[in-house]
């Protein structure tokens, strides 16, 4: 049954269903028909003993000869007895006389003779409260075998007609209902991964199946649109790190090259160092997003410790800056369901900008919304350009305000696009808020 298809197993289930259906009702038909022709049989037997005991006579406690013979009932098969004397008897089969002949002075009752297909009735013949003798009326029942025979055959017949029917209307509809299936499984087939533009098409849904399709073609668009996020993404991130891998590859050939002071080799290393935790940190960034997106039991942190683990993160840039970070904790403990290497790297990126652009202050306040934490990260620097406030956030775009980066400390573009992509992975987000005196980014994190 399991190596049958959806449409085999239908058609089968339904053939199984119609023949115990039908086999219930030919059963049931044929058992009732057989206990009403039972009863008609036993009806005539009764008509005939009673026709027969009328016409009898009794005189002196014995029963005579009918007054008026009834041919009729002469011809049919009746018994007459006085006492355990035959005073009637028609012409009938030994075995049915010796039957009746057992029935005398007997209590009223039927009796079959199966090798003749005959049925008998003895009725006593009673006389002021005594039994005088009595009467057998039999009857042959070939004629009712005969007729509930041909109507099990004839109920046989109709239900395997009705069976082959029920099959062939069954298989037409199961194979009419099951073509959009087909058709969209051949489809599919046929579509590689690169086909992103691909859809069943089966119009307004107003059925199953068409809501089906409606449902996968539903779920092809978020399928593509994130199939073509992570193909930009790994374009331009491939893009963007050839920058840092230039620097570290050209002033290790340089260093080689010839003999330097101490100190160009030191800034060729402080060089090399700086390009490498770029590339570290945008590493780990994506390692914490994978993760983040392929586990479904995620780790909690308490949220001041995370931001001052963001804040020590920042610190040596923001001494290079020359900008100050201060961290305003909330009034109550507060948990983010992430584990803090993962929330550190959602709150990273954010400071990092905040301390490239910023003048003097950068501030982290950490606040507890109404389903999430709230991280807010402030600067005093040029702020971001209204057309800019989306773009910047995606990998490879930097905005207006990037001329103000250190020559040596320059970021790919990727560190806002890493930022809302892990903190998406957490159920979170990350969004511009505004610049009335500089930028404003927010970060929310689920609570823990």
């Amino acid at each position: 049954m399991k190596r049958l298809g959806l449409r085999s197993r239908l058609i089968v289930i339904v053939a199984l269903g119609g023949a115990l259906a039908l086999g219930a009702l030919t059963a049931g038909f044929n058992l009732a028909l057989r206990s009403s022709l039972h009863d008609d049989a036993d009806k005539v037997l009764a008509g005939r003993a009673s026709a027969a005991l009328e016409s009898v006579t009794v005189r002196r406690g014995r029963v005579g000869p009918q007054e008026a013979p009834d041919q009729g009932v002469v011809d049919a098969l009746v018994w007459v007895y006085s006492g355990r004397r035959a005073i009637e008897r028609p012409r009938a089969q030994p075995t049915v006389q010796a039957l009746a002949e057992s029935l005398v002075g007997g209590a009223t009752g039927y009796a079959d003779e199966s090798a003749t297909d005959t049925r008998l009735y003895a009725v006593p013949v009673e006389r002021g409260g005594r039994r005088a003798g009595t009467v057998v009326a039999g009857l042959s029942l070939e004629p009712y075998e005969r007729t509930a025979s041909r109507a099990l055959v004839a109920s046989l017949i109709f239900a395997g007609t009705t069976l082959l029917l029920i099959v062939a209307a069954a298989a037409w509809v199961v194979g009419r209902a099951l073509r959009p299936v087909a058709r969209m499984t051949a489809e599919a087939a046929t579509w590689s991964e690169r086909d992103l533009d691909h859809r069943f098409n089966a119009g307004e849904p107003h059925d199953e199946l068409t809501r089906l399709a409606a449902t996968f073609d539903r779920m092809l668009d978020r399928v593509a649109s994130s199939l073509r996020r992570e193909q930009r993404f790994t374009a331009e991130l491939s893009h963007e790190l050839r920058t840092p891998l230039a620097t570290i590859s050209a002033e290790a050939e340089l260093a080689l090259a010839r003999d330097r002071k101490g100190g160009e080799y030191r800034r060729a290393l402080e060089v090399i160092r700086t390009r490498a935790t770029q590339l570290q940190r945008t590493l780990e960034a994506l390692l914490a997003a994978a993760r983040a997106e392929s586990s479904a039991v995620r780790g909690t942190a308490d949220a001041t410790e995370v931001a001052e683990r963001a804040r020590e993160s920042c610190e040596p840039l923001a001494r290079v800056r020359g900008v100050t970070i201060s961290v305003m904790p909330p009034r109550l403990p507060l948990r983010v369901a992430a584990d803090a290497d993962a929330a550190e790297r959602i709150l990273a990126p954010l400071l990092e900008n905040a301390c490239r652009y910023g003048h003097r202050a950068v501030s982290l306040s950490v606040n507890g919304g109404s389903d999430a934490v709230q991280f807010r990260v402030a600067d005093d620097g040029p702020g971001v350009d209204a057309a800019e406030r989306e773009g910047i956030f995606e990998p490879g775009v930097r905005g207006a305000a990037a001329s103000n980066d250190l020559p040596d400390d320059a970021g790919v573009g990727l560190g806002l696009a890493l930022a809302r992509r892990l903190a998406r992975a957490v159920g979170g987000d990350v969004e511009y808020a505004g610049n009335s005196d500089g930028a404003v980014f927010v970060a929310r994190v689920p609570f823990g």
